[in-house]
């Protein structure tokens, strides 16, 4: 029986273009993603590294104003769809399930969506989760095992009696070396809205 429901946040309540950075970027002369640039961003999204580490990093290897990199860098975070605000408000209503958010999500991308958003509809967002975690503030990263291992454990949770949902396969795999149940959803053809019919719980 399922007690716990463990969700992403990109691509299944923020709608994502995960190709707009790097279109971005080639406009401002970075033809590749090297893995020196790799290395950085997973630093940075860990928060191992400050906002302005990781663009200085950037401006310094490209010449790119820091102005322009914020806008490349942010180009990934489309529209909250607001069907997906209302079944998350009901879901959480119900009190039926402890519910937790755990998001790669750095610095540069949560003050963005905070500051587009407002803090209103921000804050009426985040107080539907039990439990908020952001890679950037608990230093962990998905599809790392350790990340899945420090919410079961910081929680008090049942693998067996949790759901997690992510729109990456290789997060859903790594959750469920762990005993933990997945919904590994694709983004245009399927819709957190469709929790309980794609799923039984």
């Amino acid at each position: 029986m399922i007690k716990n429901i463990i969700f992403d946040f990109g691509d299944i309540f923020i709608n994502l273009d995960k190709p707009a950075t790097f279109r971005e970027l080639e406009k401002l002369g970075v033809s590749e993603i090297s893995d020196d640039m790799m290395a950085v961003a997973h630093q940075y999204e860990k928060g191992l590294i400050s906002t302005d580490e990781f663009t200085g990093y950037f401006s310094k290897q490209f010449n790119i104003p820091r102005e322009k990199l914020v806008f490349a860098w942010n180009a990934i975070l489309l529209d909250f769809p607001k069907e997906r605000l209302a079944f998350l408000k009901e879901l959480a209503h119900s009190k039926k399930y402890k519910l937790l958010l755990l998001s790669n999500t750095n610095d540069m991308h949560i003050s963005h969506i905070q500051e587009k958003w407002g803090a209103e509809l921000f804050n009426e967002f985040k107080n539907c989760f039990d439990v908020f975690y952001l890679s950037h503030e608990i230093h962990l990263k998905k599809p790392d095992i350790d990340i899945f291992e420090f919410v079961l454990k910081e929680n008090n949770l049942i693998a067996d009696e949790t759901l997690f949902v992510d729109d990456l396969k290789e997060n859903t795999d790594a959750a469920n070396t762990l005993g933990i149940h997945t919904w590994n959803l694709i983004p245009g053809q399927e819709d957190v809205t469709e929790l309980f019919t794609k799923n039984k719980i």
